[in-house]
């Protein structure tokens, strides 16, 4: 039987491996993609919803880069998490077009860790893992 395959979801780590917050989040993330992508069969005797506490959505794939936004992406990810973030994410910015403008001469002015899950609009910048862990079981916008 011929069955279309979904896309998945990607969610974005932009990282810095040298940082132990970005690597924190990098393990939750891998973790919590594997969980995702997990199904227990119905023969199977037990039940494993316990093991899956940390997420609760379809599996989504994990995309982990290394370098900084484009500008596409960077403002994309200033309109998930609302104005005067500029600082936050860009080290110096005063504004969004100055945060544009220092990620394009110097790619790491851009704070890392940032997870953003596209197709739901959300961005998670640093190691909070209560909101990324809300940000993996939020259902999508219908």
């Amino acid at each position: 039987m011929f069955r279309m395959s979904k896309t998945l979801d990607v969610i974005t780590l932009f990282h810095k491996p040298s940082v132990p917050a970005s690597t924190r989040v990098h393990n939750l993330l891998k973790q919590a993609s594997a969980q995702a992508a997990e199904t227990a069969t119905e023969d199977q005797a037990s039940d494993h919803s316990h093991q899956n506490a940390t997420v609760t959505r379809d599996p989504f794939e994990l995309e982990v880069n290394e370098g900084a936004p484009t500008p596409d992406q960077l403002k994309s990810i200033f309109q998930y998490l609302g104005g005067g973030v500029a600082g936050d994410l860009v080290k110096g910015a005063a504004s969004e077009s100055d945060a544009l403008r220092k990620v394009q001469s110097d790619g790491n002015a851009f704070t890392r860790p940032v997870v953003v899950d596209w197709a739901r609009g959300q961005a998670v910048v640093g190691d909070k893992e209560s909101e990324i862990l809300k940000l993996l079981k939020e259902e999508k916008e219908k």
